[in-house]
């Protein structure tokens, strides 16, 4: 790109992770497009980025900021306060990005004349076999329906993630940032942006390379919690709850209703426990097509299967709790 025009504020809220941090500082560096400062939001942090940052401060134009913790969307709102840029990028710590990272946005957002984009995300050769896994579960049709870095989906208009996201200044000063902090922030802000009539896309070519979890522990946690964050979006957005969303709920109930079948009336749990197993062969043959690994494959099934028990498990919960509790 020629002429670096857009200002970009490239804004990291950061908890407890500061090697994450330095490989994705590191990225930064060899941008090709300059025209950018970095903002660190340490989010009440144990464990200090600051040393990390400071190493990058002749190479960057990078700002620190220490905070109490206050949750990612409350942090993104303090960086937002003191960024300088005409567009603010908001990256997980736990990203990797290719030197044409911000030329592709900023061609994106000139072309398409738009003041919110989202980016997708895809695994990165130097992620381990079960971090491939969870990325092919999170991004495949079989799980989500495509609701994850598509622009076209079943889920209906695209909702930027914060995992990857922008926002022009003026979305910022006619928003006042995220309204809540946590479970489903990012889908609540993006929905209120749109309302307001402000345009978004998704930019296919400004990807990252997301970590997201390390093992499946911490991902049953995470879509546990991406469950409940479902249900919480929908008290502030009723109409934005679609019937992919109820996908992983259907799916739990559907196994537990297949094992008790299968010990009920067997006849009809062996057909049931067909369908089920019908529906594994479109992950595997799927994840085959994708990965190219029969390793990744096999995890990629352990990980759908975990992607929707997780889920559905935390919207259920969340929606149980909805229906019950009382009115404020």
């Amino acid at each position: 790109m020629k002429e670096e025009s857009t200002f970009f504020s490239v804004i990291i809220p950061v908890y407890n992770r500061p090697h994450e941090l330095d490989e994705l500082l590191n990225c930064l560096t060899r941008q090709i497009y300059r025209h950018f400062e970095v903002l660190i939001i340490e989010d009440g942090s144990l464990i200090s980025s600051k040393e990390v940052v400071d190493q990058y401060a002749t190479q960057l134009d990078i700002h620190y900021y220490f905070k109490e913790n206050g949750g990612q969307g409350f942090a993104r709102n303090y960086a937002f306060e003191r960024a300088k840029g005409d567009f603010f990028v908001i990256l997980d710590s736990d990203a990797l990005v290719e030197a044409t990272y911000l030329e592709e946005v900023a061609i994106g957002i000139r072309e398409k004349n738009i003041d919110l984009f989202g980016g997708p995300d895809k695994d990165h050769v130097s992620f381990t076999p079960i971090q491939k896994a969870i990325s092919f579960s999170m991004t495949s049709l079989f799980t989500t329906g495509g609701i994850r870095g598509k622009e076209k989906n079943v889920g209906g208009t695209f909702h930027p993630r914060s995992f990857n996201m922008g926002i022009s200044r003026k979305v910022w000063e006619a928003t006042q940032g995220f309204k809540i902090t946590r479970m489903g922030e990012d889908i609540e802000f993006s929905i209120r942006c749109l309302s307001l009539g402000f345009t978004s896309a998704l930019l296919p070519k400004a990807f990252i390379y997301h970590k997201r979890r390390t093992d499946f522990a911490q991902f049953y946690k995470q879509l546990h919690f991406f469950g409940r964050a479902r249900i919480n979006i929908s008290r502030f957005f009723p109409n934005e709850l679609k019937w992919v969303h109820f996908f992983p709920a259907c799916y739990l109930l559907g196994v537990i209703f297949v094992l008790l079948s299968l010990i009920i009336l067997p006849s009809l749990g062996k057909y049931l426990a067909g369908l089920v197993l019908l529906y594994w062969l479109g992950i595997i043959i799927d994840a085959l097509f994708q990965t190219k690994s029969l390793k990744i494959t096999i995890l990629g099934l352990i990980a759908a299967n975990i992607q929707l028990i997780a889920y559905g498990q935390g919207f259920l919960e969340e929606a149980w709790k909805k229906i019950t509790s009382k009115p404020s």
